[in-house]
């Protein structure tokens, strides 16, 4: 403060800031710095009065500070905290340093820093306990718990524990699971809320990928299964932050209270003898037990004052069997369970969500749904929409040989007779011709396409190239010539008979 006070005299003096920094040894912009805030306080005019040292520590802040020596240890600092936390003394920590690193510095430079490395920061030790009302929130984890017998596949397999526990009694449900799938995380939480009669209003997950896509601190993604869920169960997400366990300590606590009570040096036949057991130990063991914390028993607290503060389950459980990994084959289908679902062709050779309910088929690419389906439950069928193709190839399978005369019939008999010509013919399949030629419609119109017919019928030649040709030359707008020729009715005879005609032909000779 008293060079701060100093500043200010000398300001007030009239002195330059350069002279100021040269004099007191203070850099130039710290100088100008103080001289801008005095400046807005006043301090600068003559005919105030000088403020005191505590009046400037409360204005301008605290006095700047010397810089620090940098330690000598500074470029051994990922050696150093390495060291540490493999438990080596500082004496043998300094004689390391000395021969493996070459480092020439004191053993009480190591002390200081070592000390400081160790030394926690005002307040970083310090934790707010929350406290939660009845109902208000759920927290869930996961615990490995070694191998357990599967009898569906008949080995060992890694097992673990989804404990949830309710934050209010400290009432709990564990499962013991094999996996920790999008289908398993949605089950373990239908169970639970079954369990306990109701859901709570908020639930408090770790950040596994059935939980949270992408885990940030202020913007957590949720996995679209997961959201579905909450929404249908009407409950609130809330992730903890990344690293951050402590955050859902009470199942942290629930899940090691698992492992080192109903585990530890216990053997199962399977993990569904061993499930049978977990869920009577929760009841007759943990949750009749003296909490640590509450001095209660969870069983009697969530009796007494939680399950009723529970939000009423739904009237149908949330069904979603199992969410898998697709991908668009160049069909535009994609395979589930040996069925096939159409997908838009946009999304050919990309790889897609599918969320698989008991009676449906719902594609994501990412949170935009694509499609959704029936469920097909026999391997081979097709569920195809013929929209999902790309259009000039979904018109073959779209315009079939009954469409296509229909549509001539609309148009006019002149065009349902040159349908019907190229459908009878015989072996060709002229099924693309008469769709071209309808689709010429589109550009000309249904009038001149008409009459563009009816002229290639008269001529007797029905080609779609044909009638393309009536139409680029405007044939078809000229009037067809009078009566209209019909080889097999009309029959041709000559106007003279043979002797008049040769008669005529000797007299011209003559």
């Amino acid at each position: 403060m008293n060079h701060i006070n100093d500043i200010i005299h000398r300001l007030r003096c009239g002195e330059s800031e350069r002279q100021i920094s040269r004099d007191l040894g203070i850099s130039r912009p710290t100088v100008h710095k103080y001289k801008i805030m005095a400046t807005m306080e006043g301090y600068l005019n003559i005919d105030t009065e000088r403020p005191g040292l505590d009046q400037l520590e409360e204005v301008l802040g605290p006095k700047p500070q010397p810089p620090m020596k940098p330690s000598t240890l500074q470029p051994y600092q990922e050696v150093v905290e390495q060291m540490v936390e493999q438990g080596i003394e500082m004496t043998a920590m300094w004689q390391r340093l000395r021969s493996d690193h070459g480092y020439t510095g004191s053993y009480s430079s190591v002390r200081r820093f070592v000390h400081r490395l160790q030394c926690p920061k005002p307040g970083e030790k310090a934790v707010i306990r929350v406290h939660s009302e009845p109902g208000e929130e759920m927290q869930v984890d996961f615990g490995s718990v070694g191998q357990l017998f599967d009898p569906s596949c008949g080995r060992l397999r890694t097992a673990y524990v989804f404990v949830a526990t309710l934050c209010y009694s400290r009432h709990q449900y564990a499962e013991l699971v094999f996996d920790q799938k999008t289908a398993t995380w949605i089950g373990l939480h239908r169970r639970a809320f079954k369990h306990f009669g109701g859901v709570p209003n908020r639930v408090k997950p770790d950040n596994l990928k059935a939980a949270v896509s992408k885990a940030l601190i202020h913007d957590p993604v949720l996995g679209e299964a997961y959201r579905r869920m909450a929404i249908h169960y009407g409950f609130l997400i809330s992730p903890t932050a990344p690293a951050q366990p402590q955050q859902k300590g009470k199942v942290e606590n629930g899940v090691h209270y698992v492992k080192r009570n109903f585990m530890a040096g216990k053997t199962f036949a399977d993990i569904n003898f061993a499930n049978q057991h977990l869920l009577e130990w929760v009841r007759e063991v943990a949750g009749v037990r003296q909490h640590g914390t509450t001095h209660q028993a969870p069983l009697y607290l969530f009796e007494t004052y939680e399950r009723a503060a529970l939000q009423t389950l739904p009237e149908e459980p949330f069904a979603l069997l199992e969410t898998r990994i697709v991908k668009v084959h160049p069909d535009c289908h994609v395979v589930i369970d040996g069925s096939y679902y159409s997908v838009p062709y946009i999304w050919v050779g990309q790889k897609l969500d599918a969320f698989i309910h008991e009676r449906m088929i719902e594609i994501y690419a990412g949170h935009q749904q694509v499609t959704t389906h029936v469920r097909l439950h026999n391997k081979g069928q097709w569920s195809t929409r013929m929209s999902d193709y790309p259009p000039h190839k979904a018109e073959y399978l779209i315009k079939t040989p009954d469409y296509c005369r229909k549509s001539a019939s609309r148009i006019g008999p002149a065009t349902r007779q040159v349908v019907d010509h190229l459908l009878a013919d015989r072996p060709l399949d002229r099924l693309r011709s008469v769709q071209a030629i309808l689709r010429l419609e589109d550009s000309v119109g249904s009038q001149r396409l008409e009459d563009a017919c009816k002229r290639a019928v008269y001529y007797g030649d029905m080609r779609y190239r044909r009638i393309k040709d009536i139409l680029n030359a405007a044939l078809d707008r000229q009037p067809l010539p009078e009566p209209p020729v019909n080889t097999d009715q009309q029959a041709y005879t000559f106007a003279r008979n043979t002797v008049e005609f040769f008669a005529q032909m000797e007299e011209e000779r003559s």
